[in-house]
């Protein structure tokens, strides 16, 4: 087991050993290089893009209405511009659609790291429960 780690927060790095499950000597797991990845900083870094579209498409709406604005001065009566209105109320549900999607998206992201840290800790505490019954143990 000495050669299997467990990766939890952004930039940490702990060996099993490091949490009490170790103890020394290569006792049965002989992979040597073995590891478990994982760490919070992806899931953390994809909620932040997700948060980051959300507030980039929230002045879309905006945006449409001053790009459309006089549009309608001198083209009474032109059958385009009844579509073209169609067409932006559906881009505009579009981009509100997104933007909440984004947002949720966020937060469920920020959940899977939390709870991704609190089994890394429930994971921890188990080996050093094991290790500690263990170390008092002849062989």
């Amino acid at each position: 087991m000495s050669g299997v780690a467990v990766v939890g927060q952004p930039g940490g790095r702990q060996r099993l050993s490091d949490l009490g499950a170790g103890g020394g000597g290569g006792g049965g797991g002989g992979g040597g290089g073995d590891e478990l990845r994982h760490s919070d900083g992806v899931w953390v870094r994809a909620a932040g893009g997700a948060e980051g579209m959300a507030v980039h498409l929230g002045p879309v709406r905006t945006e449409l209405e001053v790009a459309h604005e006089g549009l309608l001065a001198g083209t009474a009566g032109l059958s385009a511009l009844a579509e073209l209105g169609a067409v932006r109320e559906s881009w505009e549900r579009r981009f509100e659609s997104a933007r909440r999607e984004c947002g949720s998206l966020a937060g469920s992201l920020r959940t899977v790291a939390r709870t991704q840290g609190e089994t890394d800790e429930t994971v921890k505490s188990s080996f050093t429960a094991v290790a500690s019954r263990t170390h008092g143990v002849e062989r």
